[in-house]
């Protein structure tokens, strides 16, 4: 094998230069010996196709949290392949997958999501014409069992709220309930993203998207006490309560949802379990699965899915009132 190299550089020599040269022989090496050394200018080109790629994502709307992530996942598993981002073949991404499980312990669901930001990489590159063929195209989505997640239930939800001895906080688990919006989009609102009389907000969801999302009576309400309570001049709708009053930031809202829960011993009290809670009554409630989708703010009708657990009651009399 090593005379055949030989020969082609031998052959190639009078038409490249020194730069080429050493390029060919790294094709070469990764082609012919299967050998994972790659030349510093390799491992340089790898990371400019990577920040391209995320360049790509950023334009599309990504969020910077979803960027880093993407960033942080593909540069450890080029830095574990350690070939040219070409020559990385389907038997390197499924032996990287499999090792990765096997050494961390990850679940099927965070090994399914390197997966598919690897996928995206390569598709990209694909679409791009960096590479002739992506090789994550036959590798199947991973599996995995989704468990039922916990919901609040009205008892628990009536509870949370007596025990909000501040009508801030009293006002911000009101609109988590009822509109179910993300807790990242509950800090970015202005007060002037909220129609009290219309009982609605302007939301800015993920990839900048905006959406409207509506609230009930009983979140007008609070909202109405909350504003009125506010001496500050602040846009934000959710500030912190020392002064300077400055805007909540999504650890904060955690924090104080945290510490509530403990405080009335209850189960994990989190943002996005108010969420899931709206999806599940609202199927149950008979709202069809689309207006869910719409008002969840999600381009895919499977996340929707995934959220709403139906509850098993209203499976068994919907049986006996539709077929049984």
């Amino acid at each position: 094998m090593k005379e055949k190299m030989a020969e082609i550089e031998r052959l190639m020599a009078p038409v490249l230069d020194g730069m080429q040269a050493r390029h060919l022989h790294a094709v070469l090496l990764a082609c012919l010996c299967e050998t994972k050394d790659v030349l510093p200018e390799e491992e340089r080109r790898g990371e400019n196709l990577i920040d391209a790629f995320l360049s790509a994502k950023r334009l599309e709307g990504c969020s910077e949290r979803s960027l880093g992530y993407y960033s942080s996942t593909l540069r450890k598993f080029q830095a574990t392949v350690c070939k040219r981002i070409g020559a990385v073949t389907t038997d390197d991404i499924r032996d990287y997958l499999s090792d990765y499980q096997h050494e961390s312990g990850a679940s099927n669901v965070t090994v399914d999501n390197i997966r598919r930001i690897i996928s995206s990489f390569f598709a990209w590159l694909e679409v791009e014409d960096y590479i002739y063929k992506s090789p994550a195209k036959r590798i199947k989505k991973i599996r995995a069992t989704r468990p039922v997640k916990p919901v609040y239930s009205d008892e628990m939800l009536e509870i949370l709220r007596d025990n909000c001895h501040e009508i801030r906080d009293l006002a911000m688990v009101d609109l988590l309930a009822s509109a179910g919006i993300r807790v990242g989009e509950l800090v970015k609102l202005n007060r002037a993203d909220v129609d009290l009389e219309a009982r609605e907000c302007i939301v800015h969801g993920k990839g900048s998207k905006e959406r409207k999302a509506y609230f009930d009576a009983r979140a007008k309400v609070h909202l109405q006490a909350y504003l009125e309570s506010r001496e500050d001049e602040d846009p934000a709708l959710f500030v912190s309560l020392n002064r300077p009053h400055a805007r909540l930031e999504v650890s904060g809202v955690e924090t104080r949802l945290r510490k509530l829960g403990k405080l009335l011993d209850m189960p994990r009290v989190y943002p996005h379990k108010f969420r899931r809670t709206l999806a599940t009554k609202a199927i149950d409630k008979g709202m069809p699965i689309e207006q869910v989708q719409v008002l969840l703010g999600h381009s895919k009708i499977d996340t929707t899915l995934c959220y709403a657990m139906v509850d098993q009651e209203n499976v068994k009399r919907s049986h006996r009132k539709y077929i049984g």
